[in-house]
């Protein structure tokens, strides 16, 4: 049991902290489905601890890593942060609508392969109730929704199991209308503490069909906070040789230290100390992009290990905000063996028929001070209806254009239009 509460609370950290609570729609938006009333009422849920298979932990951790490396990989040298469990949340509640060969290319992108809709649900539903009800001093929320077009007929099984599963407020909306993003956006304002206030851009394309979110507002204070008398003008060096100055927090006393391999890693707990966050400096010599290459769920699960209580220990932290995104996941997620959601072969017949995912769209911030952490992120799945092969015709029996170029250098030679067929 131990063991299983420590890799939980340290996997939900390092990838983002979330809650299961649904959240009110904003003063302006107008709720068309009346199964939501009773979601609309903060609820406090029983969950089950020994009902979270320590597996799918892992398939979470497992997910949280290679997509981290995509990410790192994608953006080189660039400041990254995200909430991968965020993201598998959004794509798990999609995922309840996939079927034959796109619901076991998903399966194996976010690591469920061999497992159970069923447990994979039951895991998530005593998971995020248990987080959200870990520690009463960390603010810690989370809201999912669904959004769909007015007029399109979505199963209402898949409506149901989210609902039910992850708490989803869920909305049919007139996509429409000038004002629908904006409905969306001040959503996800509100559920993020108007840390993220804009995901969707208006107007919204004609094809969409349903926007999936999962949005996460985090707060909390260290356990031992930093003295700001203590915070200093120091000095950061990165991986090009320059040096920054930066305003860094400094501690001196006991903390939780590890080192493995040359990596050293500092512990740093929340509130009553159910969440942490974990710093980790590769091996000297080593560049940052080399060692997430490199790491793990395996060597992630040593490194915690070696962790432990030492009596005299400095610290020296940057303070920092940091701003990731809206990022597209799309070519993450592809790599990772989604391809086949993201195409018109798409099977979410579970949701309606002939549509695929368009968009998988990322954003997340935080703030790091003398005192705690502040973090928000928010994950949209946007779908898209996909368009009726139909022949391709060419009839030029109506005016037309045409064009000699050389193909080398794009050069347009001759060019022209056909108006009415001239006297020969």
């Amino acid at each position: 049991m131990k063991k299983l509460l420590c890799v939980i609370i340290c996997t939900a950290l390092i990838i983002g902290i979330f809650s299961s609570c649904a959240r009110k729609p904003a003063n302006n938006q107008t709720d068309n489905t009346s199964q939501n009333s009773e979601d609309n009422q903060t609820q406090i849920e029983l969950y089950n601890l020994n009902a979270i298979d320590p597996e799918f932990i892992t398939s979470n951790t497992v997910f949280a890593f290679n997509l981290f490396k995509k990410l790192n990989s994608e953006d080189a040298n660039k400041n990254i942060f995200i909430s991968p469990l965020s993201i598998s949340t959004a794509l798990t509640m999609t995922y309840n609508g996939a079927g034959s060969t796109t619901a076991e290319a998903m399966a194996k992108a976010l690591g469920y392969t061999g497992m159970e809709l069923s447990d994979i649900n039951s895991n998530y539903k005593n998971l995020l109730v248990y987080l959200n009800n870990v520690d009463p001093k960390v603010t810690l929320n989370i809201s999912n929704s669904i959004w769909f077009r007015k007029g399109e007929i979505i199963k209402e099984e898949f409506l149901q199991r989210n609902k039910e599963i992850f708490k989803a407020y869920i909305e049919q909306l007139d996509f429409s209308e000038p004002g629908a993003a904006d409905v969306i956006n001040n959503w996800i304002k509100e559920s993020t503490q108007g840390k993220i206030d804009k995901m969707v851009d208006s107007p919204i394309p004609k094809d969409v069909v349903m926007y999936l979110i999962n949005a996460i507002y985090f707060k909390g204070d260290w356990t031992v906070q930093f003295d700001k008398n203590q915070t200093f003008a120091g000095s950061f060096y990165t991986e090009d040789g320059k040096k920054h100055q930066v305003q860094m927090m400094k501690r001196k006393g006991e903390a939780e230290y590890g080192e493995i391999d040359g990596a050293k890693a500092i512990k740093l707990p929340y509130g009553s100390g159910k969440f942490s966050m974990y710093c980790i400096l590769p091996p000297e010599g080593t560049s940052i992009k080399s060692y997430i290459e490199e790491l793990n769920a395996e060597k992630w699960e040593k490194l915690k290990k070696s962790v432990g209580k030492k009596s005299d220990v400095i610290i020296n932290l940057p303070r920092f905000k940091m701003e990731y995104g809206v990022k597209k996941l799309n070519d993450c997620l592809i790599s990772l063996g989604m391809e086949e959601a993201f195409s018109s072969d798409a099977d979410f017949s579970g949701i309606e028929d002939n549509i695929f995912i368009s968009r998988v769209l990322h954003k997340a911030v935080i703030e790091v001070n003398e005192e705690g952490s502040e973090a928000a992120a928010a994950t949209v799945v946007e779908m898209t209806k996909a368009a009726l092969l139909e022949p391709v015709e060419f009839i030029a029996d109506r005016p037309f254009i045409f064009i000699i170029a050389d193909e080398v250098t794009g050069t347009l030679i001759f060019m022209g239009v056909y108006v009415t067929p001239p006297e020969m």
